[in-house]
Protein backbone atom coordinates (compact mmCIF):
# COMPACT_ATOMS: atom_id res chain seq x y z
CA UNK A 1 0.00 0.00 0.00
CA UNK A 2 0.97 3.30 -0.67
CA UNK A 3 -0.48 6.85 -0.22
CA UNK A 4 0.25 8.96 -4.13
CA UNK A 5 0.35 12.97 -3.86
CA UNK A 6 0.03 14.14 -7.42
CA UNK A 7 -1.88 17.36 -9.31
CA UNK A 8 -4.76 16.37 -8.71
CA UNK A 9 -7.13 18.65 -6.40
CA UNK A 10 -8.82 16.16 -4.47
CA UNK A 11 -5.44 14.36 -3.35
CA UNK A 12 -5.37 12.88 0.52
CA UNK A 13 -3.18 15.30 2.87
CA UNK A 14 -2.85 13.03 5.91
CA UNK A 15 0.56 14.98 6.48
CA UNK A 16 -0.31 19.24 6.64
CA UNK A 17 3.35 19.76 6.13
CA UNK A 18 2.88 18.24 2.31
CA UNK A 19 1.11 20.87 -0.19
CA UNK A 20 -2.02 19.10 -1.27
CA UNK A 21 -0.43 18.96 -5.02
CA UNK A 22 2.75 19.91 -6.71
CA UNK A 23 3.22 21.30 -10.17
CA UNK A 24 6.36 19.63 -11.23
CA UNK A 25 6.98 16.86 -8.64
CA UNK A 26 4.75 13.60 -7.80
CA UNK A 27 5.47 12.17 -3.45
CA UNK A 28 4.33 9.33 -2.38
CA UNK A 29 4.69 6.89 0.36
CA UNK A 30 5.64 3.66 0.91
CA UNK A 31 5.70 1.94 3.95
CA UNK A 32 7.57 -1.43 4.76
CA UNK A 33 5.01 -4.26 5.55
CA UNK A 34 7.97 -6.67 5.06
CA UNK A 35 8.47 -5.84 8.72
CA UNK A 36 6.72 -5.34 12.22
CA UNK A 37 8.83 -2.26 12.98
CA UNK A 38 10.79 0.47 10.99
CA UNK A 39 10.20 3.30 9.31
CA UNK A 40 8.69 4.00 5.57
CA UNK A 41 9.89 5.44 2.65
CA UNK A 42 9.05 8.83 1.16
CA UNK A 43 9.47 9.30 -2.76
CA UNK A 44 10.16 12.20 -4.96
CA UNK A 45 9.77 11.78 -8.12
CA UNK A 46 10.69 15.11 -10.85
CA UNK A 47 7.63 15.17 -12.87
CA UNK A 48 8.74 17.10 -16.33
CA UNK A 49 9.83 14.70 -18.66
CA UNK A 50 9.35 16.65 -21.58
CA UNK A 51 12.16 19.02 -20.28
CA UNK A 52 14.27 15.88 -19.25
CA UNK A 53 13.05 17.23 -15.72
CA UNK A 54 15.22 20.59 -16.19
CA UNK A 55 15.51 21.79 -12.73
CA UNK A 56 13.77 25.19 -13.13
CA UNK A 57 13.51 27.60 -9.91
CA UNK A 58 9.51 26.63 -9.81
CA UNK A 59 10.38 22.54 -9.50
CA UNK A 60 13.32 23.00 -7.27
CA UNK A 61 11.19 25.16 -4.68
CA UNK A 62 8.37 21.87 -4.76
CA UNK A 63 11.50 19.67 -4.84
CA UNK A 64 12.30 21.47 -1.36
CA UNK A 65 9.20 21.54 0.24
CA UNK A 66 8.74 18.13 -0.21
CA UNK A 67 12.33 17.04 0.93
CA UNK A 68 11.30 19.56 4.44
CA UNK A 69 8.29 17.67 4.56
CA UNK A 70 9.11 14.36 4.69
CA UNK A 71 11.97 15.16 7.09
CA UNK A 72 9.33 16.21 9.41
CA UNK A 73 7.45 13.23 8.87
CA UNK A 74 7.65 10.73 12.27
CA UNK A 75 6.84 7.46 10.06
CA UNK A 76 9.62 8.33 7.45
CA UNK A 77 13.11 7.21 7.53
CA UNK A 78 14.41 7.59 4.35
CA UNK A 79 14.10 9.70 1.39
CA UNK A 80 14.05 8.58 -2.29
CA UNK A 81 14.64 11.14 -5.24
CA UNK A 82 14.48 9.82 -9.02
CA UNK A 83 13.33 11.57 -12.14
CA UNK A 84 10.27 10.57 -13.99
CA UNK A 85 11.04 9.63 -17.80
CA UNK A 86 14.04 9.45 -19.89
CA UNK A 87 16.12 11.34 -17.14
CA UNK A 88 17.16 12.10 -13.71
CA UNK A 89 17.66 15.71 -14.58
CA UNK A 90 19.57 16.88 -17.81
CA UNK A 91 20.57 20.00 -15.95
CA UNK A 92 19.40 23.76 -14.66
CA UNK A 93 16.56 25.00 -17.09
CA UNK A 94 18.41 26.77 -19.57
CA UNK A 95 15.99 29.06 -21.08
CA UNK A 96 14.93 30.27 -17.46
CA UNK A 97 19.03 31.07 -16.99
CA UNK A 98 19.79 32.26 -20.88
CA UNK A 99 18.21 35.90 -20.05
CA UNK A 100 19.82 36.81 -16.51
CA UNK A 101 23.31 39.09 -16.46
CA UNK A 102 25.37 39.02 -14.19
CA UNK A 103 23.79 41.47 -11.72
CA UNK A 104 20.22 39.44 -11.92
CA UNK A 105 22.48 36.20 -11.47
CA UNK A 106 24.70 37.64 -8.13
CA UNK A 107 22.07 39.62 -6.48
CA UNK A 108 19.33 36.89 -6.45
CA UNK A 109 22.98 34.34 -5.43
CA UNK A 110 21.51 32.07 -7.65
CA UNK A 111 21.55 28.68 -6.91
CA UNK A 112 22.01 29.04 -3.04
CA UNK A 113 18.70 27.98 -2.80
CA UNK A 114 19.70 24.44 -3.58
CA UNK A 115 22.05 24.22 -0.22
CA UNK A 116 18.67 23.68 1.83
CA UNK A 117 19.04 19.80 0.43
CA UNK A 118 22.15 18.97 2.24
CA UNK A 119 20.25 20.68 5.71
CA UNK A 120 17.68 17.22 5.26
CA UNK A 121 18.50 15.36 8.64
CA UNK A 122 17.73 11.97 7.34
CA UNK A 123 19.24 9.80 4.36
CA UNK A 124 18.24 10.92 1.10
CA UNK A 125 18.96 7.94 -1.68
CA UNK A 126 19.23 9.54 -5.57
CA UNK A 127 17.98 6.63 -7.83
CA UNK A 128 19.83 7.66 -11.08
CA UNK A 129 18.02 6.60 -14.04
CA UNK A 130 18.68 8.07 -17.60
CA UNK A 131 20.44 11.71 -17.54
CA UNK A 132 22.20 13.61 -14.72
CA UNK A 133 23.98 16.11 -16.34
CA UNK A 134 24.85 19.74 -15.20
CA UNK A 135 22.70 20.47 -12.25
CA UNK A 136 21.29 16.64 -12.33
CA UNK A 137 24.88 15.66 -11.59
CA UNK A 138 25.13 18.32 -8.78
CA UNK A 139 21.43 17.20 -7.11
CA UNK A 140 22.63 13.60 -7.27
CA UNK A 141 26.08 14.64 -5.36
CA UNK A 142 23.52 16.37 -2.62
CA UNK A 143 22.11 13.02 -1.75
CA UNK A 144 23.27 10.82 0.80
CA UNK A 145 23.37 7.34 -1.76
CA UNK A 146 23.35 7.49 -5.27
CA UNK A 147 22.38 4.33 -7.01
CA UNK A 148 21.63 4.23 -10.67
CA UNK A 149 20.24 2.53 -13.46
CA UNK A 150 22.48 0.77 -15.91
CA UNK A 151 21.22 3.16 -18.93
CA UNK A 152 22.41 6.14 -16.35
CA UNK A 153 24.71 9.07 -17.81
CA UNK A 154 26.40 11.64 -15.46
CA UNK A 155 28.25 15.05 -16.79
CA UNK A 156 29.30 18.52 -16.43
CA UNK A 157 28.89 19.67 -19.23
CA UNK A 158 28.92 23.46 -18.34
CA UNK A 159 31.81 24.28 -20.41
CA UNK A 160 29.97 23.94 -23.56
CA UNK A 161 27.85 26.69 -22.86
CA UNK A 162 30.21 29.10 -21.62
CA UNK A 163 29.56 28.50 -18.10
CA UNK A 164 30.87 26.51 -14.98
CA UNK A 165 29.38 23.96 -12.78
CA UNK A 166 27.61 26.61 -10.18
CA UNK A 167 25.71 24.14 -7.40
CA UNK A 168 28.62 21.99 -6.46
CA UNK A 169 30.07 20.34 -9.16
CA UNK A 170 33.51 21.78 -8.79
CA UNK A 171 33.74 21.00 -5.20
CA UNK A 172 31.38 17.78 -4.42
CA UNK A 173 32.32 15.85 -7.68
CA UNK A 174 36.32 16.15 -6.76
CA UNK A 175 35.69 14.26 -3.37
CA UNK A 176 33.81 11.72 -4.66
CA UNK A 177 36.30 10.69 -7.77
CA UNK A 178 39.47 12.62 -7.28
CA UNK A 179 41.20 15.37 -8.79
CA UNK A 180 41.99 13.76 -12.42
CA UNK A 181 38.59 12.33 -13.35
CA UNK A 182 36.72 15.29 -11.86
CA UNK A 183 38.80 17.69 -13.71
CA UNK A 184 38.35 15.89 -16.96
CA UNK A 185 34.50 15.37 -16.63
CA UNK A 186 34.36 19.16 -15.76
CA UNK A 187 36.83 20.70 -18.82
CA UNK A 188 36.15 18.20 -20.93
CA UNK A 189 32.33 18.44 -20.23
CA UNK A 190 31.84 14.72 -21.92
CA UNK A 191 29.58 12.09 -19.80
CA UNK A 192 30.21 9.00 -18.05
CA UNK A 193 28.18 5.57 -18.04
CA UNK A 194 26.79 4.12 -14.96
CA UNK A 195 29.57 1.48 -14.39
CA UNK A 196 32.61 3.94 -14.65
CA UNK A 197 30.78 5.99 -12.48
CA UNK A 198 30.08 3.30 -9.60
CA UNK A 199 33.93 2.31 -10.43
CA UNK A 200 35.01 5.75 -9.66
CA UNK A 201 33.23 5.92 -6.85
CA UNK A 202 30.17 8.70 -7.79
CA UNK A 203 27.47 6.15 -7.80
CA UNK A 204 27.57 3.02 -4.96
CA UNK A 205 25.55 0.50 -7.00
CA UNK A 206 24.31 -0.02 -10.22
CA UNK A 207 21.01 -1.55 -11.18
CA UNK A 208 20.77 -3.49 -14.53
CA UNK A 209 17.38 -3.59 -14.93
CA UNK A 210 15.91 -0.19 -15.33
CA UNK A 211 12.77 -1.35 -14.45
CA UNK A 212 13.88 -2.27 -10.80
CA UNK A 213 15.47 1.05 -10.01
CA UNK A 214 12.57 2.43 -7.68
CA UNK A 215 12.36 -1.01 -5.99
CA UNK A 216 15.74 -1.33 -4.71
CA UNK A 217 15.66 2.15 -3.71
CA UNK A 218 13.07 1.80 -1.32
CA UNK A 219 14.15 -1.60 -0.30
CA UNK A 220 17.29 0.17 0.81
CA UNK A 221 15.15 2.67 2.52
CA UNK A 222 13.62 0.05 4.39
CA UNK A 223 16.45 -1.31 5.19
CA UNK A 224 17.82 1.75 6.88
CA UNK A 225 14.07 2.69 8.54
CA UNK A 226 14.79 -0.52 10.40
CA UNK A 227 17.54 0.90 11.97
CA UNK A 228 17.52 3.77 15.45
CA UNK A 229 16.31 6.90 13.64
CA UNK A 230 18.41 8.75 16.00
CA UNK A 231 21.60 6.84 15.26
CA UNK A 232 21.12 7.00 11.76
CA UNK A 233 20.90 10.86 11.77
CA UNK A 234 23.74 11.53 13.97
CA UNK A 235 25.78 8.76 11.34
CA UNK A 236 24.55 10.77 8.41
CA UNK A 237 25.37 13.67 10.33
CA UNK A 238 29.22 12.91 11.51
CA UNK A 239 29.85 11.46 7.64
CA UNK A 240 28.99 15.07 6.37
CA UNK A 241 31.43 16.27 8.92
CA UNK A 242 34.30 14.07 8.00
CA UNK A 243 33.94 16.90 4.93
CA UNK A 244 34.69 19.70 6.49
CA UNK A 245 37.07 18.66 9.32
CA UNK A 246 40.53 17.17 9.36
CA UNK A 247 40.99 13.64 10.73
CA UNK A 248 41.24 14.85 14.75
CA UNK A 249 39.17 16.76 15.10
CA UNK A 250 36.47 14.58 12.89
CA UNK A 251 37.54 11.87 15.35
CA UNK A 252 36.58 13.72 18.23
CA UNK A 253 33.16 14.65 16.62
CA UNK A 254 32.15 11.32 15.94
CA UNK A 255 33.41 10.13 19.79
CA UNK A 256 31.06 12.72 21.21
CA UNK A 257 28.03 11.25 19.39
CA UNK A 258 28.76 7.75 19.97
CA UNK A 259 29.15 8.89 23.67
CA UNK A 260 26.03 11.29 23.49
CA UNK A 261 24.06 7.94 21.81
CA UNK A 262 24.52 5.99 25.27
CA UNK A 263 21.67 8.71 26.54
CA UNK A 264 19.28 7.35 24.38
CA UNK A 265 16.48 4.32 24.80
CA UNK A 266 17.28 2.96 21.27
CA UNK A 267 20.45 2.43 22.72
CA UNK A 268 19.65 0.43 25.31
CA UNK A 269 17.22 -1.08 23.39
CA UNK A 270 19.43 -2.31 20.60
CA UNK A 271 22.14 -3.47 23.08
CA UNK A 272 19.24 -5.35 25.19
CA UNK A 273 18.05 -6.93 21.60
CA UNK A 274 21.34 -8.15 20.78
CA UNK A 275 21.92 -9.79 24.28
CA UNK A 276 18.63 -11.51 23.69
CA UNK A 277 18.96 -12.66 20.58
CA UNK A 278 15.76 -10.98 19.02
CA UNK A 279 15.33 -7.97 16.54
CA UNK A 280 14.92 -4.81 18.32
CA UNK A 281 12.05 -2.61 18.33
CA UNK A 282 13.56 1.16 18.02
CA UNK A 283 11.17 4.25 19.15
CA UNK A 284 12.96 6.62 18.07
CA UNK A 285 13.77 8.27 21.66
Amino acid sequence: MMTIYSRSPCSLRPFSALKSSYNDILVSTHPNFQKEVGLGVGLIELNKPTTLNALSDALFDDLIHALKAFDSMQDIGTIVVTGKGKAFAAGADIPEMSAKDFAQAYNSNMFSQWADICKVSKPIIAAVNGYALGGGCELAMMCDIVIASSNARFGQPEVNLGIIPGAGGTQRLIRCVGKSKAMEMILTGEMIDAHKAERDGLVSKVVERREDLIDEAIRMGHVIGEKAPIAIRMAKECVKAAEEMNLEQGLNYERRNFHALFATKDQKEGMDAFLEKRSPNFTNS
